[in-house]
């Protein structure tokens, strides 16, 4: 399997820590050369594991190293400018961008994540409406109407009603 040069390189030096500490060096001055923070009981761990696997720094590689980084940086420095270029722009469109442009197939969620860490996102919930969709303005209250002389025959038992009754 292909290791990043980094767990590969940790492997190493932690073998040499292994070597030191074998060699009776003291763990805190070995832990501070190799930039490591290992206990005893974690020493003791890695010391069986190293033994185990034949006493090669390959036994030693941490096969926890984290997923591929699909968002690299040049890909979100054009995310962020094409965002900033155009701020009506949404996460499908983007992520049909990104498609094919980088090769990179990316969640619209993602994209999103990503914008909202730069602060490129539209604020949440549904935009306002616009005056053009709107009918007419609300009307201020305790504004006299037009027609309050008839508002009495909606109410049939009211004494303007005229029905007699009351």
């Amino acid at each position: 399997m292909d290791y990043p040069p980094a767990v590969l390189e940790k492997a190493q030096r932690l073998e040499q820590l292994l070597l030191q500490v074998a060699a009776g060096e003291s763990l805190d001055a070995v832990n501070a050369t190799f930039g490591f923070n290992l206990d005893e009981r974690q020493l003791a761990r890695w010391q069986a594991r190293y033994e185990a696997g034949g006493r090669r720094w390959e036994a030693l590689i941490d096969g926890r190293h984290g997923h591929p980084r699909q968002a690299h940086s040049a890909l979100r420095e054009w995310l962020y400018a094409c965002k900033e270029q155009d701020e009506e722009m949404r996460a499908p469109q983007l992520v049909a961008d990104i498609k094919e442009k980088f090769g990179v197939e990316l969640s619209a969620g993602h994209i999103n994540y990503l914008l909202r860490k730069r602060g490129l996102t539209a604020p949440p919930g549904r935009p306002p409406k616009g005056p053009d969709t709107a009918a007419e303005p609300p009307a201020a209250p305790n504004a006299p109407s037009a027609s309050m002389d008839n508002a009495g025959i909606f109410f049939p038992r009211s004494s303007k009603g005229g029905d007699g009754c009351c």
